[in-house]
């Protein structure tokens, strides 16, 4: 796995030169709170998910991503919005400089059982008060206010 760096709103940024679709999912609990994972490679906590492989819809892509890093089978339940920001662009060790490209969905446990996989050190429901107060992106924490919002319309930016 090669190591990333995320920039948002940093004139320091290198220039994207490529674009990948990514789902992700915002699973809430039957109390409310939301599923989250902390990053091995950041430390930051995040919702799961992860990019678009061929042969799978981006909807196919959000729950087995979800399944690899928390072992919860999901299903989606509504959209929250797609993010798109060319002021956030993740570098890679590789070379890579990718522009944010995610879609994040809403959605719901079916089963499974909670783990920790090779991308996290935790995977954890938290309330929202829990939340902030936890190291985590500004495009990660935009996506949870998109969420408290209760927007009737799915966030397209």
């Amino acid at each position: 796995m090669s190591s990333r760096r995320d920039y948002y709103r940093d004139p320091r940024a290198p220039k994207a030169n490529s674009l990948v679709p990514g789902g992700s999912m915002l699973v809430v609990d039957d109390g409310g709170r939301i599923l989250m994972q902390r990053r091995g490679d950041s430390g930051n906590w995040s919702l799961p998910g992860g990019v678009m492989e061929i042969g799978e819809t981006l909807e196919e892509c959000a729950v087995r991503e979800t399944k690899e890093e928390t072992g919860l089978d999901t299903e989606i339940t509504g959209l929250l919005g797609i993010y798109t920001d060319p002021a956030h662009v993740i570098e890679y060790s590789d070379g890579e400089v990718r522009q944010e490209f995610a879609v994040t969905y809403l959605g719901r446990v079916l089963g499974g059982e909670l783990a920790v996989s090779s991308e996290s050190t935790e995977v954890r429901f938290l309330g929202m008060d829990e939340l902030a107060d936890l190291p985590m992106h500004p495009t990660v924490r935009l996506r949870l206010a998109h969420f408290a919002e209760q927007r009737p319309e799915p966030y397209l930016g």
